[in-house]
């Protein structure tokens, strides 16, 4: 995956009077429930709770609670770190306003069924106290007792038991008399019986269990029953990454593309080590756009990790690459790019590419000695073996170590725009031959391509004087 690609995710968090702005570290999902992990600029961790990709809360969090909803769904739910290309895709909004925390519940029932509101407390216990969450769900449960909605009443007392085993009086009340039947309800009815009754139940159920085949295909039918294509891609890319078979790209894309752009979408399934390039071939209107535009560096980010794995189609987009970008840029991505300088460029009396070459070995150069720039180029150097350029570096090599031949090698590096490099071999030659004018006029020459006019007259001064 090129990190290049990817742009941090901030966002902004109001709470009351304080506005705080932060870097996403990441989010994750886990049945219709989105949590999001914020980094102040102060370094504060802020988590906030989503419920169908609406903010319910949020606070600053010094400690994660053991065993809290936050630290559970990190281990069973989807997770998107700073590094995954779609996590900017999960976020609802750049900007998240916290609620009033005492006007909380009362405002989640005008928003939400009591059933909702239940499951919602459950995943609020790094804010509130257990006993505050589970006072609440108490209320609802004897609210439909009361009105004789036994199964309303079972559902939250099972909420409740999920969310805290531990808790006698809510395993008691689950298993009495009373509520019998709708245990026995849930014990042996299908899925499909029970989503009639309780599709919240079965849609948490599928999903914690959905990496059995049943219950997966169960949550994808549900979620589409649901228009919940964001969910469904989600699941899509979990499988891909946990070795399932790529399929059904295109359709995925479609799926996807409200939620992200294109350009995106191509980093997001290179994270998923699928070549979008061979994948979708709409990609190619892109690329060709991009160089209209002369975003050339841009094209060729996007490119890096397929050019040994591009249609046949793509030659000329490589060619004109090629020809655009800036040597540095090549230079920094130089094991990359070699596959492309070896199978399309480098043909043999291509004036073009000869100057690239040269233009791209004088900026190797700058970072690196001799010998290393040599055996960088060396895998390709049999695709193009008269090629000059080459012949140069070659003979540059030989002549590294001879203390006689540093006239020739200075030459070479003045060729290469290495004019330090050329000034201390010439410097060398003048001090083994001090008579002799040929060095000198090359130094001022050196100098003066380096802008030092005061330095390149003088050794001009000097060569006047020798010759």
């Amino acid at each position: 995956m090129n990190h290049e690609l990817i742009m941090p995710v901030e966002m902004s968090i109001k709470e009351k009077k304080k506005l705080s702005k932060g870097k996403v570290l990441q989010a994750v999902v886990f049945s219709r429930c989105t949590m999001i992990e914020v980094e102040s600029s102060l370094n504060e961790n802020y988590y906030l709770i989503y419920y169908k990709n609406t903010l319910v809360y949020g606070e600053k969090v010094d400690k994660v609670i053991k065993n809290s909803f936050i630290d559970k769904i990190r281990k069973m739910g989807m997770v998107f770190h700073s590094d995954h290309p779609f996590l900017s895709a999960i976020i609802p909004s750049e900007t998240a306003t916290i609620p009033n925390k005492n006007k909380l519940f009362s405002q989640l029932q005008n928003q939400y069924s009591l059933q909702e509101v239940a499951y919602i407390a459950t995943t609020l216990d790094s804010f509130f106290t257990k006993k505050q969450l589970t006072n609440v769900i108490y209320k609802i449960f004897y609210h439909y007792r009361r009105n004789g909605n036994y199964m309303q009443a079972f559902q939250i007392i099972k909420i409740l038991n999920n969310f805290d085993p531990d808790l006698n009086s809510a395993r008691e009340i689950k298993n009495s008399l009373e509520f019998y039947s709708y245990m026995e309800f849930y014990k042996s009815s299908a899925l499909s019986a029970i989503h009639q009754k309780d599709p919240l139940y079965v849609e948490w159920y599928c999903f914690k269990n959905r990496f059995q085949p049943d219950e997966g295909k169960m949550l994808v039918d549900l979620l589409k029953q649901q228009d919940s294509c964001l969910d469904i891609v989600i699941l899509w890319m979990e499988k891909i990454q946990n070795g399932s078979n790529v399929t059904s790209v295109e359709t995925y894309t479609n799926m996807a593309l409200p939620f992200t752009s294109m350009e995106n979408w191509i980093v997001t399934l290179d994270y998923l080590h699928i070549n979008p390039f061979q994948a979708l071939p709409q990609t190619k209107t892109m690329i060709d756009n991009m160089l209209l535009e002369e975003r050339y560096e841009t094209a060729a980010l996007y490119l890096l990790n397929f050019l040994n794995a591009l249609p046949e189609t793509y030659e000329e987009i490589l060619h004109t690459l090629w020809g655009h970008l800036d040597t540095t840029f090549i230079a920094d991505h130089l094991d990359t790019f070699l596959v492309v300088i070896q199978q399309l460029v480098l043909k043999e009396g291509e004036e073009q590419s000869e100057q690239r070459l040269l233009q791209l070995i004088g900026k190797l150069l700058e970072t690196y000695d001799l010998k290393e720039v040599h055996d960088k180029l060396l895998p390709i150097q049999p695709s193009a073996p008269h090629s000059p350029v080459f012949q140069k570096i070659n003979r540059m090599l030989t002549l590294l170590d001879d203390p006689d031949q540093m006239m020739e090698l200075g030459q070479y590096y003045a060729e290469f725009k290495r004019y330090d490099d050329a000034i201390e071999c010439f410097s060398w030659e003048m001090e083994l031959y001090p008579d002799d004018p040929t060095p000198v006029s090359q130094l001022s020459k050196m100098y003066q391509n380096k802008g030092m006019v005061k330095e390149a007259f003088a050794y001009h001064q000097i060569y006047a004087s020798l010759k």
